[in-house]
Formats: C-alpha cells, structure tokens, sequence
C-alpha cells in the first residue's frame, strides 16, 4: 500500500467519463491510473467509479470477471467514490431499473432511482450548497441523474436539491469511506469533490497504519 504522499487512485475505465476524473486527479497533483482488471485493485488506494451507462458498465463488469472483486473492494471498507451510474452501482437498492437492472454492488445503504430526474434531454445545471465543501456553491453538472429516494442510519446527507414542488432530494452522501454523487463533479473545472475523496483516501490509509 502507498505511503501518505504518494497515493495512487484508479478509476474504473469500462465507460463513461473516465479520462475526465483522470485529468481532475492529476490536477491535483495525484497519481491516477485506469483500472479494467481485477489485480489491479491491489495497487490502487482508493477507486472511483465514474458516470456512464449504469447497464452498460455492469454487464461489461460481469463480461471482464470484476463484479465480485470490485463487490469484495467496496464491502472490504476500501475508499470508493460513485458518480451518477457509480452511484447506482454502489447502492444496496434501486429502483427504475431496466427489464433485467445490473448487478449492483451494494455497499452503500441507500435505495437510488436509476432515472430520477428523466431521461437525457432532461438534463440539466445548479447550484449547490455543500457545506462540506465550504461556503461556495458547486456548479453541478445532472445527466440522466439518479437521486437518493431513502438512506440507512449511517448515510451522511452531503447536498441535497430542491424539486419543483420544493421538496428537497439528497443527490450526495458519504458513508464512512464511500462517497456518491448523483452529478458529475469531473465535467466542470472546480476539484472540491475530487480534493474531499483525496482526503477521504489519506485518512483511510492513516487510519491502516
């Protein structure tokens, strides 16, 4: 395993916006590696699972034999962080799924609505509060975007989005080292979720010595 100051993340590179969490990680001055083969998990410190086609990525997953190796990672307690069809694919449950859905791989006690917000055209842009972030809104980026529709005891509400009735709908948790995000940090040129699943990587690798 890395020492503090030279970690190493992976990110899942089946489909989706892989290269774009890649660049956001190297910005940040942090090694990042794409991760297609089940023994490469043992030299990552922390996994990201990005957006994408949540059907897609699961079947590929099943295709390449990383379901349960990615399944034993996150169960294992290993810092993961899922955005959009990541987020589905770390949940304990979904809904709006498919004929058929995708494996899931659970971990994160929450239930997600695969197509919460519509479909593709219905994409969108906001602002949102992170307090975990700090004082400034985050520009969010919604494609085809998933929310969190019920949460275990130990789920953290991060940011949270108002409907059109008002009501507000949890679209980022964190629990314990996972974290989720229903929009897509990568697409836009601010690294505070990225910097927050560093720091999230740094403690879980203080906290093995």
């Amino acid at each position: 395993m890395n020492n503090q100051q030279s970690l190493k993340i992976g990110v899942l590179a089946l489909q989706g916006a892989f290269a774009e969490h890649i660049h956001m990680l190297r910005r940040l001055g942090v090694e990042a590696v794409e991760v297609r083969k089940p023994a490469q998990l043992a030299d990552v410190d922390g996994l990201i699972i990005p957006g994408g086609e949540s059907t897609t990525m699961g079947l590929i997953a099943e295709r390449w034999g990383l379901v349960e190796p990615l399944r034993a990672w996150v169960h294992g307690g290993r810092p993961t962080w899922g955005t959009c069809a990541g987020m589905i694919l770390l949940a304990a449950r979904a809904t709006g799924q498919k004929q058929g859905g995708q494996p899931l791989l659970g971990g994160l006690d929450v239930t997600v609505n695969r197509n919460y917000f519509g479909r593709q055209v219905d994409s969108f842009e906001a602002e949102l509060a992170a307090p975990v972030l700090g004082d400034l809104p985050f520009h969010a980026v919604f494609i085809r975007a998933p929310a969190i529709t019920e949460m275990g005891p130990g789920v953290q509400r991060l940011a949270e989005i108002a409907q059109g009735n008002g009501e507000p709908v949890v679209v980022a948790v964190r629990q314990g080292p996972i974290l989720a995000t229903a929009f897509h940090p990568e697409l836009t040129d601010d690294p505070r979720w990225h910097a927050l699943f560093v720091a999230m990587v740094r403690e879980s690798e203080r906290n093995d010595r």
